[in-house]
């Protein structure tokens, strides 16, 4: 069929180039696949053979594809270019050439060359390159697979990535990337139905962590301790103390600069978090502080046998003993009423 199509379009008009556009509009292609296929036809049924010029080389480039000599088509594709070829489409030539060898670098690198100087290109190369990400991720090459997706991404933001949401999480997660790894858990999470769940939780607990976001981090690790069985919930304990205490500390530090009413909001939510922290018991390298902290915190309330309370236990879990002193004269101060500084701060005289 193509080639009666072809001796058809010869006879009615006469020139090569108006076969070659009639012939691709007929196979209703746009694919750059079916373009080099369509080409080499037009070569073949006519005896276009090669003149040296640009145009020369992609028409041995094409003929090369279309018999799957990739190599030969990516140096006469090449050749073209050196030879002055600006079309987008060569480019697009040799971006497909490398996206069929599988070499994932060099084809984003020209389809983005291509997209850059004509959009229409935008969609072959999407295409292509998650196309080049699925078999990556079918090899466990996540490597390839996150450049692939990464080369997708930077020409059309937002693309979807299917089923290998998990897969480029965990890619960057390992990798140390926890900032890129969030927005593709976020989608895994979406899509989560089996038991592998919690630990993805676990994971974007981690990641917000790493990357100093504690408020993020507390909502995804006590999220992940009701998911799971007691004993498998001491490492997920440790980073909510630990996060926990974090944001106690800033919010101490922050009602320094306060009125009165975000103040009193303030100490609160800052009660809440270091009774968290000793609730969990972990870490246990800042107990003493977490109970120290509680004491200040509610003498800054006016709860002030609940201050002397929490001063009290510092004794209890105060290793070093770096903390105990000076629990006890705050516990003094409240209980005799002397009027240290930081006593006066409190509302317990």
């Amino acid at each position: 069929m193509v080639f009666f199509l072809l001796h058809q379009h010869i006879a009615q008009l006469g020139t090569i180039r108006s076969v070659f556009i009639r012939l691709a509009m007929n196979l209703k292609t746009k694919s750059i696949s079916g373009l080099l296929i369509t080409g080499f036809v037009i070569c073949v049924g006519v005896g276009c053979f090669p003149q040296d010029t640009e145009m020369g080389a992609v028409q041995r480039g094409d003929e090369a594809f279309a018999q799957a000599n990739y190599e030969e088509a990516l140096a006469e594709y090449r050749l073209a270019i050196r030879q002055g070829a600006d079309d987008p489409f060569v480019t697009a030539r040799v971006a497909h050439t490398y996206a069929r060898m599988g070499r994932v670098d060099d084809a984003g690198a020209y389809y983005a060359d291509a997209a850059a100087r004509d959009s229409d290109l935008i969609d072959q190369a999407i295409s292509d390159l998650m196309h080049l990400a699925r078999i990556a991720r079918n090899e466990n090459d996540h490597f390839a697979m996150a450049t692939a997706v990464e080369s997708a991404l930077q020409l059309r933001p937002g693309v979807g990535v299917g089923g290998m949401s998990l897969s480029l999480a965990r890619h960057y997660y390992r990798s140390g990337e926890y900032g890129r790894a969030i927005p593709f858990y976020q989608m895994a999470l979406t899509d989560a139905v089996d038991d592998s769940e919690p630990d993805v939780v676990f994971e974007v607990g981690v990641a917000h962590d790493e990357i100093g976001d504690c408020e993020n981090a507390l909502l995804f690790f006590e999220r992940f301790v009701t998911m799971v069985r007691p004993w498998e919930r001491s490492e997920a304990e440790w980073h909510i103390g630990s996060c926990a205490h974090t944001l106690a500390e800033g919010l101490l530090d922050q009602v320094l600069a306060e009125d009165s009413q975000q103040i009193q909001a303030d100490l609160e939510r800052a009660l809440e978090l270091v009774n968290r922290v000793v609730e969990v018991g972990q870490p246990q390298t800042i107990q003493a502080q977490a109970l120290f902290e509680k004491g200040e915190i509610l003498g800054r309330l006016g709860r002030c046998q609940e201050a002397m309370d929490a001063y009290s236990q510092v004794r209890f879990v105060d290793q070093a003993g770096t903390l105990q002193a000076l629990a006890q004269d705050r516990f003094d101060e409240i209980r005799f009423g002397r009027g240290g500084e930081q006593v006066r701060a409190s509302r317990c005289r």
